[in-house]
């Protein structure tokens, strides 16, 4: 995205409140991969990732600038650094022109002129018709459909739990397991058992997690074989599969999901079971991330029976590993659901 790429090297400061009731906080806002980057001046630590496609600004024409990263947010960002706003702007308008009116096809979602598009959507097979959309969706609207999922997951959980240290403990935790900015784990209030995944590299984890471990060891583990699920099965494929033929053929040829398409898909999400992923791959990804796979194979079965393999070959067995972050942390961690 060329208007992206013009600013990936600007940064300025702005003040940050992660709820309405709470103080401003000063931060360094910079543009990522399809996200806005908000980070402590002082560590350096990502605080909260902004997906672009979604940032709001909510008063326009007025100094100093306030923006939401959602129409439903409770985080604001007040910036009154030219610059950057211009830059926010320019990016936001470029994302919502690679929007076309209707009538007009997008050059980067088609192969073909309508005719061909809709040849071949009389002949695909449903399957073949969503992977195809798939395949050649840009990140940004990856980003957008999966910011519209998790918004409809929120409506039955509730939003999203945060504290600036428990909010800070999980971004530390999700750089350190899959590095800078690649990943945004949240945790959940209610109706989620376990993890789960959206499109735009979001992890999902209950707040049992954090609430009745011992430590972040089992909370690592579920999110590293959640993003072992998601590189199995693209994450976009169930929500177009949710979303259904009609919805996803007027993604291809328009590059809009409505938002009706994505409606009901958090019942869908909260419901599943995670797709089996092999051994063999959990421990090599566990052996890479210098984590043991024990804490996490007794958090899935107590009785140790069906992970018996997890436990017996354990790339870390009879090591000490490199605690995931300081006690702290977690504590504040712990607290995230209970301070925010």
């Amino acid at each position: 995205m060329t208007a992206l790429k013009k600013y990936t090297r600007l940064e300025s400061r702005g003040l940050w409140r992660d709820t309405p009731n709470s103080q401003r906080r000063e931060v360094i806002v910079a543009f990522g991969e399809a996200t806005l980057v908000l980070s402590d001046p002082k560590s350096e630590s990502a605080l909260s990732h902004w997906s672009l496609p979604a940032i709001e600004r909510l008063n326009p024409d007025e100094s100093p600038a306030l923006f939401a990263p959602g129409e439903e947010a409770i985080e604001t960002l007040e910036l009154d650094d030219r610059d950057m706003i211009a830059a926010l702007e320019t990016v936001r308008s470029a994302l919502a022109g690679q929007r076309p009116k209707p009538g007009r096809l997008r050059g980067v979602l088609l192969g073909g002129g309508t005719l061909l598009v809709l040849a071949l959507a009389a002949f695909w097979l449903p399957d073949a018709l969503i992977k195809h959309t798939a395949s050649v969706l840009p990140a940004a609207t990856r980003a957008a459909i999966g910011q519209a999922a998790l918004n409809d997951v929120q409506r039955l959980t509730g939003s999203a739990c945060a504290s600036p240290l428990g909010s800070f403990a999980l971004t530390a935790l999700g750089d350190r397991l899959f590095g800078p900015h690649r990943a945004q784990i949240l945790i959940l209030r209610e109706g989620l058992n376990g993890a789960r995944h959206l499109p735009g590299g979001t992890i999902l984890i209950g707040r049992q997690i954090v609430e009745e471990e011992s430590g972040p060891e089992v909370l690592a583990g579920l999110a590293l074989v959640e993003r072992l699920r998601a590189e199995a099965r693209d994450p976009i494929l169930p929500v177009l599969e949710h979303a259904g033929l009609t919805a996803t053929f007027r993604l291809l040829t328009s590059g809009v999901l409505p938002d009706s398409a994505v409606a009901g898909y958090g019942e869908v999400l909260l419901q599943e079971t995670g797709a089996p992923i092999p051994d063999a791959a959990v421990l090599a990804r566990f052996r890479a991330a210098g984590l043991s796979t024990t804490p996490y194979a007794y958090a899935i079965d107590p009785t140790g029976e069906t992970t018996l393999s997890l436990i017996e070959a354990d790339p870390l067995a009879g090591l000490v590993p490199e605690p995931l972050m300081p006690d702290g942390d977690w504590v504040s961690l712990q607290d995230i659901c209970t301070t925010s």
